[in-house]
């Protein structure tokens, strides 16, 4: 009679515990996200141009692209890349069906120079500023303080309408760039991001501040 208590608390424990090991062993994706955690929008990464898995890099949850799978190399989702080619480049547009497009838009003074908005010297006015207004992209013109701040359009945004596979552009340090990625299978789907590059060393790796718009 003693063993039936313990039988009962056995069973009890493998019912909690077995979705709880199921779970942990499902691969994750770039949307295996709990419905209360937002789509991560902005952060910090580093791409390395000899790591299979991170030289490319995913927009929508801001992890390496590639991965290992049942001891296989996979793609995963894969929207920016660092290639050695050209002196070092960055790539988008290279998933099957992908097309992209990535304009150089200078530095933080370059940014401030043709605008005219007030910044500090490398401040981050410029790419904190960029969004996307109306299907547009944007950069402040005009902080009035405790007004509201004006915008204006950026000129340099025309450049993401024509998208193709594989886009390059050659890796600057300091300076910010805008991506634009389509999909030839869904004419509803498009993702731009602006990036900074806040370090470089040439033929080892890349970091960059990337945000959603």
């Amino acid at each position: 009679m003693k063993k039936i208590p313990f039988l009962i608390v056995s069973a009890a424990l493998i019912a909690f515990c077995c979705p709880q090991i199921l779970r942990a062993q499902t691969p994750a994706t770039p949307d295996d996200k709990p419905a209360s955690q937002p789509r991560k929008r902005g952060g910090i990464f580093t791409l390395y141009a000899m790591d299979p898995l991170s030289r490319n890099f995913c927009f929508s949850d801001g992890k390496e692209g590639m991965a290992f799978v049942n001891n296989k190399w996979e793609n995963r989702c894969s929207d920016l890349s660092y290639t050695l080619a050209g002196g070092g480049s960055f790539v988008t547009g290279i998933e099957l069906n992908r097309s992209g497009a990535i304009v150089d838009l200078g530095s933080a003074n370059d940014l401030r120079g043709r605008y005219g908005f007030e910044d500090a010297e490398n401040g981050g006015v410029g790419f904190a500023s960029l969004r996307l207004e109306g299907g547009k992209v944007t950069i402040l013109q005009d902080d009035n303080g405790k007004f509201k701040a004006s915008w204006q359009p950026l000129q340099e945004a025309s450049q993401l309408n024509e998208t193709r596979s594989s886009a390059t552009a050659p890796i600057k340090l300091g300076h910010i760039y805008l991506v634009r990625v389509t999909d030839s299978r869904d004419k509803n789907f498009q993702q731009i991001a602006k990036f900074l590059v806040v370090a470089y060393r040439p033929e080892e790796a890349v970091t960059i501040r990337w945000e959603l718009l």
